[in-house]
């Protein structure tokens, strides 16, 4: 699995004594989930370029989940196999810590991939209060009606979804050979609007848990 932490280190209150100044808030931490296991996918781009907006941000501290790494049988059992254990052992603890998530998704014949679906019913309270965000590429609807199925999904899981989207229609034409969007302003205000959003609702359900637990 392809795991990447931000070095971004909490920082305490003002050192100089007698300083009013609030303490710097630690990073909250995002779980960055990349669905598509096909073969010859083309998330990695698309991953990379959100990536790179990311990595504009000290607001976040970043991990990313991909799922063509972890090898998932899609039979549930409520005593899986050692095998199994250790490949959830690989993603159910950056889900567990995550205060954040975001899903990179295709569609797949108006839906999304079963990856991502088999995640999903492999965990539970993982997913309860905390925000997702949502980044979806595709064809002539740039997958947002993937983006619209799991909507419900994580309503299911108690889990709270992000307005606004970041959607590539006819992904493959809009990054050049070197991964770069050809015409990047419109994306990176949307990956902003959305990165804003999340981390209001990240840090709003953090603070709201530590006051008092989540009644599921």
């Amino acid at each position: 699995m392809d795991i990447t932490n931000s070095t971004s280190p909490a920082v305490s209150s003002a050192s100089a004594e007698g300083s009013t100044a609030p303490p710097t808030l630690a990073p909250l931490t995002l779980a960055l989930i990349v669905a598509s296991d096909r073969e010859g996918r083309f998330a990695p781009v698309v991953a990379d370029w959100f990536r790179s907006r990311l990595a504009e941000r000290e607001d976040f501290a970043v991990t990313v989940v991909d799922l063509a790494e972890i090898d998932l049988p899609t039979g549930l059992s409520h005593n899986p196999s050692p095998a199994v254990r250790a490949e959830l052992a690989k993603v159910s603890p950056v889900l567990a810590a995550a205060d954040a998530f975001v899903v990179l998704t295709p569609e797949y014949n108006h839906s999304f991939p079963a990856s991502l679906k088999n995640l999903i019913d492999r965990h539970y309270t993982e997913w309860q209060a905390k925000p997702v965000g949502f980044v979806s590429y595709g064809g002539i609807s740039g997958g947002l009606r993937a983006v619209e199925q799991l909507r419900q999904v994580f309503a299911e899981m108690h889990a709270v979804t992000v307005r606004d989207t970041v959607s590539f229609h006819s992904a493959w034409g809009q990054f050049d050979e070197d991964g770069r969007h050809k015409d990047p302003d419109g994306a990176e205000g949307a990956a902003k609007v959305l990165l804003d959003q999340l981390a209001w609702w990240a840090l709003a359900l953090k603070e709201a848990k530590s006051a008092r637990p989540y009644a599921a």
